[in-house]
């Protein structure tokens, strides 16, 4: 792979790190095709994902010379896979943490939005700029944003291309922490390993649930959710981790 890296740097935490700090980590078609190709592998291998950038930005958009030569027709092939990227990501079994280093504008907001939980660098930058160059957001930030935010909100930042900091996003929802600059890597992995410490299983079905709240209503979502919470009574880690709650021991789960 030429612009991401993927390490697994802890047992059962993966890291992709976007790596085209000369271009702020611009979000062509190959990264993202590279990000497709690393979510395979991933998806077996470890019980966690954390995605971030290096240098300067976590994802400073989509890549300019590559928008501005594409014709409508092209454009929607274009979204379309960006769309179906970031929904992936979205709908991945395992948590995803969005580390967020840096710039966070345009599609790389849209990539951050699409993460289960985003850490923000004390200097990390977020937006959705798109209308300053006669565009607008197509990868997701018109869906995504408000339901963090607020639909009010939502139309502010997109209408005004307004650039905040990782302050602002925290005190809006778009970011559920912000820590000093050189504490991020190493808050993101505390909570990765606390994730990756829990039953994979359980996990699973309670990310799917809580994503449910996207498209179903209240009384369908209560449904969907004991449809879910029910099959894990037959799982071996079910079993395991209240007998060791009787046992007033630590559990051992093996996502059987």
């Amino acid at each position: 792979m030429e612009r991401i890296l993927l390490e697994y740097p802890e047992k059962e935490i993966a890291l992709i790190t976007l790596n085209r700090p000369e271009k702020l980590n611009a979000l062509d078609t190959k990264t993202r095709m590279e990000i497709s190709s690393a979510l395979d592998e991933v998806e077996e291998r470890a019980r966690v994902l954390i995605i971030t950038g290096k240098g300067k930005a976590f994802a400073a958009g989509a890549d300019i010379n590559e928008l501005s030569k594409r014709t409508p027709f092209e454009y929607i092939r274009l979204s379309k896979y960006g769309t179906w990227l970031n929904n992936r990501i979205e709908n991945l079994d395992i948590p995803v943490i969005a580390a967020v280093n840096g710039y966070a504008l345009g599609g790389g907001c849209e990539l951050a939005m699409a993460c289960d939980i985003r850490i923000a660098s004390e200097r990390a930058k977020f937006g959705q700029p798109e209308l300053n160059l006669g565009i607008m957001p197509g990868v997701g930030a018109t869906q995504r944003l408000p339901r963090l935010v607020g639909l009010g909100m939502a139309k502010k930042l997109v209408f005004t291309g307004e650039i905040i900091d990782a302050h602002e996003a925290f005190r809006i929802g778009l970011v559920e922490e912000v820590v000093e600059h050189e504490r991020l890597m190493e808050r993101c992995f505390e909570i990765a390993k606390t994730i990756a410490g829990k039953p994979p299983l359980a996990i699973k079905m309670a990310k799917r649930a809580l994503n449910a709240t996207r498209t179903m209503g209240l009384e369908d979502g209560l449904r969907y959710e004991v449809a879910l919470a029910s099959l894990l009574f037959s799982t071996e880690d079910a079993k395991e981790g209240l007998r060791a709650f009787l046992e007033r021991r630590e559990p051992e789960f093996k996502g059987k």
